[in-house]
């Protein structure tokens, strides 16, 4: 099997794979890279290993060599460059009148490329900033639109848990998320309490969605009747990392709070009550019954409609490398 090493470049938390062409590389080495964008410099995070050949992207790049005091220099040089190039295209872009937020600039390890990340509400036409830029710069533009969690993600910020937002820390890929994961974890549909920085979903409701989906479909819904060690009961709410079923029991004329492990109670089935006649449903839609396409949906037609409401979150990913 074919060795590669593992490659990662800046704050990019993604790693590549690139061919060691021989040579041995350790983590924590920084070594120039052959791109399709022109050299670059990354950092080993993962020494020489065998991987298996189908897993190999089609054109596996090389690591050119270990980096020298030269290339130090000039990485240097690119870092220097990154905020002047910033502030001229912030500069370019409100002489154009164009509605571009310039949120960072990345300048290539030889200077011949800067990258500048921007987020717009609406599609623009850029053209005639780009020559603009590349005039000025001396240097190949190319604009990448950031969308919010991207921009979360480049920035970084802090959650409501008090820690450094996953996308920012660790996360790699964005997965979807939707408004059911919520629903089943028994969290509030309020968007401010289940949404993060960027305004989106947050990623971690999928962590345990799979743990709480499972149990989901043990618990007895609320609202529902039980049986229990003593007697009738209904469901007032449910604990499900406990797996706890708090109900209300009915003691002769009142009833008192109490709770159950889940084993220790059984789920009644709910007994459909039809009227017995044609007469019957006209006395019950005399007193006010509503009509069916009136009637409120059960919660199993309700996921179609929160689902719909995920469309919204799905936005495409770009490339950090």
């Amino acid at each position: 099997m074919p060795f590669v090493v593992g490659v990662r470049f800046g704050n990019n938390k993604k790693v590549y794979s690139f061919d060691p062409a021989g040579e041995s590389y350790s983590e924590g080495d920084i070594v120039i890279v052959d791109t399709q964008k022109g050299s670059e410099m990354g950092e080993v995070v993962k020494g020489n290993y065998e991987v298996a050949e189908d897993t190999l992207p089609p054109e596996l790049k090389k690591v050119l060599r270990h980096a020298n005091g030269r290339d130090f220099d000039l990485c240097k040089k690119a870092k220097e460059t990154e905020p002047r190039a910033l502030e001229i295209a912030k500069e370019k872009a409100a002489k154009l009148g164009i509605a571009l937020k310039f949120i960072s600039s990345e300048v290539s390890f030889d200077c011949k490329r800067v990258v500048l990340c921007f987020t717009s509400e609406d599609r623009v036409d850029f053209r005639e900033l780009v020559k603009e830029l590349a005039s000025a710069l001396h240097a190949r533009i190319e604009l990448r639109q950031l969308y919010e969690r991207d921009d979360v993600k480049l920035r970084g910020a802090l959650g409501m848990c008090g820690r450094e937002c996953c996308c920012r820390s660790y996360l790699r890929d964005f997965e979807k998320v939707t408004v059911k994961m919520a629903k089943v974890q028994g969290l509030s549909l309020n968007p401010t309490k289940i949404s993060g920085i960027c305004g989106k979903l947050m990623c971690c409701l999928k962590y345990e969605n799979e743990y709480y989906a499972e149990v989901f479909k043990q618990m007895p819904k609320v609202g529902g009747k039980v049986m229990t060690p003593d007697g009738l009961a209904v469901v007032e709410s449910n604990d499900m990392l406990k797996k706890i079923v708090t109900c209300k029991v009915f003691v002769d004329d009142t009833y008192i709070i109490k709770k159950f492990d889940l084993g220790d109670i059984t789920i009644l089935k709910p007994t459909p009550q039809q009227p017995s006649s044609k007469k019957d449903k006209k006395k019950d839609s005399r007193h006010g019954e509503k009509p069916s396409h009136e009637r409120e949906k059960p919660a199993e037609d309700l996921e179609e409609d929160l689902d719909a409401l995920d469309d919204a979150d799905s936005l495409p990913d770009t490339d950090e490398e």
